[in-house]
């Protein structure tokens, strides 16, 4: 099928952002929510960085990972959270056709970076766990900065030819997009092009990006997995385990989320949606609560922290 004439999208000059299909009394109380979400999204994130930065102790790659993670949570919340806040209270509902490839490009950017740096993250925890004697051989200074900045690479590059490929489609008439942030399926539909090229690029980037690091994180865990059941004592086991559940954790709850979304039938506009707030909002929120709730030098790093405050008063 080839161009149905409906336009081109030189000729649109900005979108319509649908949200969610509620009652507008309701709206208020959605900005309220995200705005709660939000905020707890920012206190946590950057109260882990900031942690992670000041505290000598926490100098180590695991920390390294996570700190790039707690930055890459605050920023895709960030490319969402606050336009949608905005839309909440507006009757326009519009986002101009740059911003709105702006906000895909930055999502998309900044999500897949986020699935390399917890593939980093589980190969850490496999030298720590299967190879404990070389770990600060294998998991240099330089090793860990290479890996980080790989990650923000890929992201880059993903987000460069999904941005590209998304909207050099011609639209219809229509500008709506059923959804409350510019995602590339919702805008997809509302184009007349042939999309078998946007077809062949989102499986292409499910086979080179996404695949080879949930690949990266099954197979580090498998071997994590094997290493501690060989441990002959229930305590040596507990422990070897929870250097890794933290993070076993946030894996679970962002994979989990998305594939949600993706598995939902696109029919289902609705329930997308909601299923999109966890990975946007709800994820970001909980990983600083998992790692700071479940993790000693985190918590010995706070209590740093509250206790010089205290000291000052």
């Amino acid at each position: 099928m080839g161009d149905k004439g409906a336009g081109n999208h030189s000729d649109v000059t900005d979108f319509i952002l649908v949200g969610f299909r509620v009652h507008p009394e309701l709206h208020i109380l959605f900005f309220l929510l995200f705005l709660l979400v939000y905020g707890m999204v920012l206190f946590g994130n950057i109260s882990m960085m900031t942690i992670i930065v000041t505290d000598s102790q926490l100098n180590t790659p695991m920390y390294f990972f996570l700190g790039n993670l707690s930055f890459i949570d605050l920023s895709y919340s960030t490319v969402i959270a606050p336009k949608a806040m905005v839309n909440f209270l507006s009757e326009k509902k519009t986002v101009s056709f740059v911003g709105c490839a702006a906000q895909l490009f930055f999502f998309a950017f900044f999500i897949v970076t986020e699935g390399f740096v917890l593939a980093a993250m589980a190969y850490d925890r496999f030298i720590a766990i299967c190879n404990p004697l070389l770990y600060s051989v294998h998991m240099s200074r330089r090793l860990c900065t290479q890996l980080v900045a790989g990650s923000y690479l890929c992201g880059w590059l993903s987000s460069i030819l999904q941005v590209s490929t998304t909207f050099s489609v011609s639209f219809c008439a229509s500008r709506v997009i059923d959804h409350f942030y510019c995602d590339s399926y919702q805008i997809e539909k509302i184009s007349c092009s042939n999309l078998s090229v946007n077809k062949m690029v989102s499986l292409s980037l499910a086979a080179f990006i996404i695949l080879p690091t949930i690949v990266v994180i099954v197979v580090s865990y498998m071997y994590i997995g094997t290493t501690v059941l060989k441990i002959p004592s229930s305590e040596g086991r507990r422990k070897a385990f929870s250097t890794c559940s933290s993070h076993l954790g946030v894996v679970s709850l962002l994979y989990g989320t998305v594939s949600f979304v993706y598995l939902t039938p696109p029919s289902n506009t609705e329930l997308r949606k909601v299923a999109s707030v966890f990975y946007i909002l709800v994820t970001p929120m909980l990983n600083p609560l998992i790692y700071s709730l479940r993790n000693k030098d985190v918590k010995q790093a706070l209590g740093k922290i509250l206790w010089k405050k205290k000291a000052l008063y």
